[in-house]
């Protein structure tokens, strides 16, 4: 390392000065532009310390990087991506993508006042539950419902108001953790409940719940492992088994159904996704599941059930705590509308995902490849599998195509880095020592973005 050159490292006021004279970053407040400064001058430091640079950028390279550290620096954390992995429901990615019609929805509650607890009919106060619960219960076969900030939340309120103090029973193989290592028996200490175990880790029988029951149970609960699969010797009690007995007992039926699957999907090739109709049709007093799972609304948790334990659930001080805003309240309105309106399949980017066909996935693959072919980028098209993702049908994979590429300069981490470090960041992932491309979650105006990408990596 030449001491000399560290030496003549500008300082920050002279390259400050540079940089009002040349007009670079005037739009950037004056502490962004100068933190960008110090980063810039720390990392040409570095580099010459460790021998990674060997003599001093000339004033414009310095500038155009400090540039580049200020427009990085101005952008939101939390920002739109390109997700090209083909994972539908991306928990990391922010799971459902809302439909254009909720989107306009959520704008509209944001921009201007809103009807949020308003009843403009008769002129007086109204409750914000009142712009879904009907819809819910019309979509549902439930006689009144209720929604909350997420799924856990619902669990949450749903056990402290209906099981505080006493037991609830439920099968050993239930006993799930959810995301962000929150696992259901926690979940039931936090609200005052005991957990009561039965059963074992692959078969609980109806007696296993039968013998559980005591003076102190309050509840009976089942939980849908949407997030794993015991596979083999196995056997659980059915809903409506279990529900007979609750009637028998007295007692109420809970279930975390997770997904909260509204239109069967067998058609389109996904199994074992049961529907919350038929959790209540089945006679279950109180179900709750996700708003931004299969259902591909807002983040939300949905409780539907029998009107004496909604209105329970409504009296609970927590309710407030968890309760929702305008914007996901407007967002879930649409999509509920989708369903009753029939045009969830066109309409839900989630739904409409999920069910493209693997020709169809094929074309679109195609149409990148020809696009990148005639920019000189070489990829090929290759048949490739997807999981639905967010815990949903976990055994399930979807056929898919997924165009790869294999960089001309430098690896395959190194060409995989400069797509996730754009401004709008390009999500891929990597297998076989290939970058692919997967079209499922490649939307078809995101195609020219991906190739733009591509082209200014320079490293295809």
């Amino acid at each position: 390392m030449d001491n000399q050159l560290l030496r003549n490292i500008p300082k920050v006021d002279e390259l400050l000065r540079t940089l009002e004279q040349n007009g670079c970053c005037a739009d950037a407040p004056l502490q962004t532009v100068t933190e960008a400064v110090r980063a810039a001058l720390e990392e040409l430091r570095a580099a010459l310390k460790d021998g990674s640079l060997q003599e001093l950028p000339d004033q414009d390279a310095l500038c155009a990087r400090i540039a580049a550290l200020v427009r990085q620096a101005r952008l939101p954390s939390l920002r739109g991506v390109i997700n090209a992995t083909g994972v539908v429901l991306h928990t990391n990615l922010g799971r459902a993508c809302l439909s254009d019609r909720a989107v306009a929805a959520v704008e509209d509650a944001a921009r201007s006042y809103s009807t949020l607890e308003y009843d403009v009919i008769n002129g007086c106060r109204g409750t914000r539950y009142s712009h879904v619960e009907t819809l819910l219960t019309r979509l549902t076969g439930a006689e009144s419902a209720l929604v909350v900030n997420n799924n856990a939340a619902a669990v949450l309120l749903i056990l402290s108001a209906m099981a505080q103090g006493g037991e609830v029973v439920v099968s050993r193989g239930e006993l799930v953790e959810i995301g962000g290592s929150f696992r259901i028996p926690e979940i039931m200490e936090s609200c005052g409940c005991r957990l009561h175990e039965v059963g074992a880790t692959n078969k609980t029988h109806l007696h296993d719940y039968e013998s559980g029951v005591n003076e102190n149970t309050r509840a009976l609960l089942k939980v849908h492992t949407s997030n794993y699969k015991i596979m083999g010797f196995t056997e659980a009690v059915e809903l409506d088994a279990l529900v007979a007995l609750g009637r028998e007992k007295g007692l109420p039926v809970i279930q975390d159904l997770g997904s909260g699957l509204l239109l069967d999907l067998r058609p389109v090739g996904i199994q074992g996704e049961p529907t919350v109709r038929e959790s209540v049709s089945a006679g279950v007093d109180v179900v709750s599941f996700s708003g931004d799972k299969l259902l591909g609304g807002p983040q939300a948790g949905v409780i539907v059930g029998k009107k004496c334990y909604i209105d329970l659930l409504k009296k609970h001080p927590l309710h407030r705590a968890m309760r929702v805003d305008k914007m996901t309240l407007s967002a879930l309105e649409v999509t509920l509308r989708s369903y009753l309106e029939g045009t969830a399949f066109d309409e839900i980017p989630t739904l409409r995902m999920l069910a493209a066909q693997a020709l169809t996935l094929k074309e679109r693959a195609e149409r990148l490849q020809a696009m990148l072919l005639e920019s000189g980028i070489a990829s090929a098209v290759i048949p490739e599998q997807d999981q639905v993702g967010g815990g949903a049908a976990p055994t399930q994979l979807l056929p898919t195509y997924a165009v790869a590429l294999r960089p001309k300069k430098g690896s395959v981490d190194g060409l995989e880095r400069a797509m996730r470090l754009r401004e709008r960041p390009i999500i891929g992932r990597i297998a076989r020592d290939a970058y692919l491309l997967d079209v499922r979650t490649l939307r078809e105006d995101e195609l020219a973005a991906v190739k733009q990408a591509l082209e200014e990596s320079g490293l295809v």
